[in-house]
């Protein structure tokens, strides 16, 4: 019987798949992660409590049918598997590689709250998807009939290239702009390889393109091709740009050289493992190679930065961030990762000013940056009163502040939305006053006709989980606006 697989949670313990020696792993930019063996698989999916109310399926913002896909790896059925962790993941490999499981899906397992270790449902994911590929089950974008209409994406991320791949599936023709000269996004350029190896995206790209979608690639809106340009081209227009626009720095010193964005930081150290030839990583500008290295902020972005600076051979690698390890943002297995790596965070500590000379690293006044970076004064800060959150809120210590050499401090502190209706010379796109896109956020409409938003241009900077969710949704509404002017012009 099927059910004789399952609930094994109180004999077989939780086991993720095996983590290379972090000596070995913190020297170059391959996964961190080996593959489950597929007896191992089945064995970890057999855990699965099977629950009448799967709070890991109702905590996934795509809500996948993780019971059903545990239940048929535990069985051996892996082909069926895949169809239905693909059934409503468009990127089922990504996901299971990237998502912070430890808040979503794995946070809400019964088991664990029952003392018995969540189960391991991305290690399992990420396993149906990679064999999936290499036993051929993932089928190419071959629509049953092709229609005339056509969609322009703009944003080659993952809530553009969701969108993208379900209209194909349906026969839309469609085109997607993106300012880089890969697709992929934050994918491509955004997480780095320990985390998600490059080659993973580019499959999904070469499927897309293969399915007929066409990519116009090293193209800036507004600069190269004029929103209006695409809308009239198009029968709908998805914005699914993102935000990349970084929260800056305002401290005495913070225009020093040697300080230096998040985003570029990070695009730099992807290009070159593509091979690219990057400039400003030769020069050292954005490597940090031999440097002592300061990482600002405490969310994923900023984990990325840090565990990116070890592998390219920096001296020191410290993270300051505000709040303590309880409250920050980003997740806690990353945390993890990055300790065991051998970087140092200084928790409840926030820049206070940046220096640039050795005779200054003591004082408590600022002066004129006219040299390049030595070093960070930081304030020690204790946490106080909730906010409007219900996180305390950080407060400054009067008094305690030291200094940390630095040569190099990358901001990671957020990303904004940019001003699309000024960057694209747009009347009537409407922002919210955070300057997102203003849409419904069920269909993504937003106050042009056939003008739909998607992802974080929209949500603010999110997850890429809730990116590919809004992609698809987005899609779902372009697909019914069509048949509506398709019914309205047959009239």
């Amino acid at each position: 019987m099927a059910g004789e697989k399952m609930l094994k949670f109180t004999t077989v313990s939780r086991d993720m798949p095996e983590k290379r020696p972090p000596d070995l792993r913190n020297k170059d930019f391959g996964e961190i992660y080996a593959e489950y063996a597929t007896a191992k698989a089945a064995e970890q999916a057999s855990r699965c409590s099977q629950c009448g109310v799967p709070y890991c399926q109702s905590h996934c913002p795509l809500h996948n049918n993780i019971p059903d896909w545990l239940r048929l790896t535990a069985e051996g059925r892996l082909q069926e598997a895949y169809e239905v962790s693909q059934a409503t993941n468009t990127f089922p490999e990504i996901c299971g590689r990237i998502c912070p499981q430890d808040r979503l899906c794995e946070g809400n397992c019964v088991i664990e709250q029952s003392g018995h270790g969540t189960v391991t449902i991305g290690s399992v994911e990420k396993y149906i998807t990679d064999t999936a590929f290499e036993e051929g089950w993932v089928k190419p974008i071959r629509p049953h009939a092709e229609r005339s209409e056509s969609v322009g994406i703009i944003g080659a991320g993952p809530g553009g290239l969701a969108a993208a791949d379900m209209l194909r599936r349906q026969g839309v023709q469609v085109t997607v702009y993106d300012r880089y000269d890969r697709g992929g996004g934050l994918l491509t350029y955004g997480i780095p390889g320990f985390k998600l190896e490059k080659d993973v995206v580019m499959k999904r790209m070469a499927q897309l393109e293969d399915g007929g979608v066409e990519f116009r690639l090293n193209c800036n809106v507004g600069e190269d091709i004029t929103f209006d340009a695409i809308r009239g081209k198009h029968d709908a227009v998805l914005i699914a740009t993102g935000v990349y626009k970084t929260r800056e720095l305002d401290n005495p010193g913070s225009e020093a050289d040697g300080i230096v964005r998040a985003i570029d930081y990070l695009t730099a150290s992807n290009k070159v493992s593509f091979g690219d030839t990057v400039p400003e990583f030769d020069s050292g500008e954005l490597n940090a190679s031999g440097k002592k290295v300061v990482v600002i902020g405490g969310g994923d972005t900023a984990m990325d930065c840090v565990r990116t600076a070890i592998r390219q051979g920096a001296t020191s690698v410290k993270c300051l961030y505000r709040r303590d390890k309880q409250n920050m943002p980003g997740s806690q297995r990353e945390v993890q990762n990055a300790e065991e790596e051998g970087v140092e965070f200084v928790w409840l500590s926030a820049p206070k000013m940046f220096v640039d000379d050795a005779a200054q690293m003591n004082v408590d006044t600022p002066a004129p940056i006219s040299g390049p970076l030595r070093g960070v004064v930081v304030d020690k800060m204790r946490l106080g009163q909730p906010d409007a959150t219900g996180r305390q809120s950080p407060e400054l210590i009067a008094g305690a502040h030291y200094v940390e050499e630095a040569d190099l401090v990358v901001k990671a502190l957020g990303f904004e939305p940019e001003d699309l209706p000024a960057l694209w010379g747009v009347e009537g796109l409407e922002v919210t006053r955070w300057g997102t896109v203003k849409a419904d956020f069920t269909t993504g409409k937003t106050s042009l006709d056939g003008v739909f938003a998607a992802g974080d241009i929209v949500r603010g900077a999110s997850l890429v989980v809730w990116a590919i969710r809004d992609g698809r949704d987005c899609a779902t509404a372009i697909l019914d606006y069509l048949s509506q002017s398709d019914a309205v012009a047959a009239e």
